[in-house]
């Protein structure tokens, strides 16, 4: 079931067992089933701590991950294998007493949850964004009793998930609960734990403070600690927009990561240092009073600073038609790579050509019965080598000149109508997704009019990272700087950092 190498590395993880672990197996006579039972044979025979046994469970193919004369709270329906074999790892590891790497904090806070939490989550094994959401709700199982979890491969149990249109897809003691990589501390914040108002307005000054988790914040957050300055970070999630990058292979010195792993790397780091760090919660308003910036909080708690610096870059642009609101996980999706799976053998479109519209197309018409790209412009924008790819692949079509208008179904999305521009024809397609790929927004909505904005919402900065209010500096995808790579994030990061250093000793 597993090769040699893989093998080796399970070998060494499961070293680390630290008490008796029960897997608990439902199986059936199909494949899913048989290679269930052999994944777990193997481990089984892999270490002495590790007991398995079968039982009538729930849905079949299933296993439980539990500790002796303990109910076990953590279920794999379907074969952990894929970007979810880490899940099937650390859940092995932690439920056998192995501490989690979780902050304190963090820890305390699932702790004190009391209301019985009954978590379920669709997931596709080639969804990079999932393992993140399973190993999140994975550990408050094994943290709080009052907590279960289970992981739903949506490929196995195809008849269960049919109306799953996005993973991962998190529900909630029945009820949908949400969608899309979430962190710990977001679903904490969710579920009415997380970090207490009071307690966060009773935090002195900061000299200065971040607004923002990805690779800029990460950078001025470290370099500000590395001065010596009293610093303070707030994040929804570490990582940012990078947890939901694949693959990243342009961050010189480092050949080839993944943003997941990028964005574990940003958060080891970042505890390396002194920096007070504050997740799942977002700043609503920024406000200049006298020398201090202070930042609200949409909890209503209020932090003050000598300086700021606002990193929290951006996301998805939306098309802002009709209709892509109310379908959205319902047909419209943002991430091929994830959601892709999910409309094997169907139809779909792909609205943007640029380079990741082209190449979500490119991915998409190996899967789908076939993909239809939509470009508002004359020309596609995309590289010629990837024009010139999906092309050349006979279920795909390009549309040139086409403006989406509408967004329409019943349950669920069932055709996209758009403006053919040089004609003013309306034309539809029948399809069962659209991938949405027009680029990003910046995440600026909350700076209001304190600091100045051009036209497209991007803070504008000088080249020393400074906005037009003195004490308040602005770096990466948020800002007007031409280029929106990792690397020239971290570097402004690193810029404003020491801007806010610099301006700090001359005033």
């Amino acid at each position: 079931m597993l090769d040699n190498t893989l093998k080796q590395q399970l070998a060494q993880y499961l070293e680390l067992l630290e008490g008796e672990v029960i897997l608990t197996a439902s199986a059936g006579e199909d494949k899913s089933s048989q290679d269930m039972m052999d994944l777990l044979k193997e481990v089984e025979s892999m270490t002495p701590r590790i007991t398995l046994k079968e039982s009538s469970l729930k849905r079949t193919p299933s296993f439980t991950v539990g500790r002796p004369d303990e109910e076990a709270r953590i279920t794999f329906a379907g074969v952990p294998l894929g970007h979810e074999f880490t899940s099937f790892v650390l859940a092995l590891l932690q439920v056998s007493g192995r501490a989690p790497k979780e902050e304190q904090s963090t820890l305390e806070q699932i702790a004190k949850l009391e209301q019985p939490l009954h978590f379920e989550t669709y997931i596709s094994l080639t969804c990079t964004k999932c393992p993140d959401v399973v190993q999140a709700l994975n550990l408050m199982s094994v943290v709080n009793p009052n907590i279960t979890h289970t992981m739903i491969d949506g490929a196995v149990f195809r008849e269960e998930s049919k109306d799953i249109m996005a993973v991962p897809s998190i529900f909630l003691n029945g009820e949908e609960f949400g969608s899309g990589r979430m962190t710990v501390d977001e679903i904490v914040a969710q579920v009415g734990g997380g970090l207490d108002a009071e307690e966060l307005n009773a935090k002195e000054a900061y000299e200065v403070l971040v607004i923002g988790g990805g690779p800029a914040s990460a950078a001025a957050a470290i370099y500000a600690a590395r001065k010596g300055l009293r610093t303070g970070m707030v994040a929804e999630r570490i990582g940012g927009q990078v947890n939901d990058t694949a693959g990243i292979e342009n961050l010189i010195g480092v050949k080839e990561t993944t943003g997941p792993a990028l964005s574990q790397n940003l958060g080891e780091h970042i505890r390396e240092y002194d920096i007070d760090v504050m997740t799942a919660v977002r700043a609503a308003s920024i406000e200049k009073v006298n020398d201090m910036v202070e930042v609200e909080l949409d909890n209503g708690a209020k932090l003050s600073s000598k300086t700021l610096i606002i990193g929290t870059g951006a996301k998805w642009r939306n098309m802002n038609v009709p209709g892509e609101a109310e379908f959205k996980n319902k047909g419209v999706a943002y991430c091929p790579h994830c959601d892709g799976p999910l409309f094997e053998g169907k139809r779909v479109a792909v609205v943007g050509g640029g380079n990741s519209g082209v190449e979500a197309a490119i991915d998409l018409a190996g899967i789908t019965e076939h993909v239809t790209l939509l470009e508002f412009g004359d020309t596609l924008r995309a590289d010629a080598v990837l024009q010139e790819r999906l092309a050349s692949l006979p279920n795909s079509e390009i549309i040139t000149q086409a403006a989406t208008k509408e967004l329409t179904g019943t349950d669920r999305l069932s055709r996209l109508t758009y403006t053919e521009r040089h004609t003013g024809e309306e034309k539809s397609i029948d399809l069962a997704g659209v991938f949405v790929q027009i680029g990003l927004v910046p995440n600026t909505e909350f700076v209001g009019e304190t600091v100045a904005r051009n036209e497209r919402g991007e803070i504008i900065v000088d080249r020393n990272g400074a906005t037009n209010v003195p004490g308040i500096f602005a770096a990466g995808d948020c800002t007007d700087q031409t280029f929106k790579q990792i690397i020239i994030s971290m570097g402004a990061g690193a810029t404003a950092a020491l801007s806010a250093f610099d301006y700090l000793i001359r005033h």
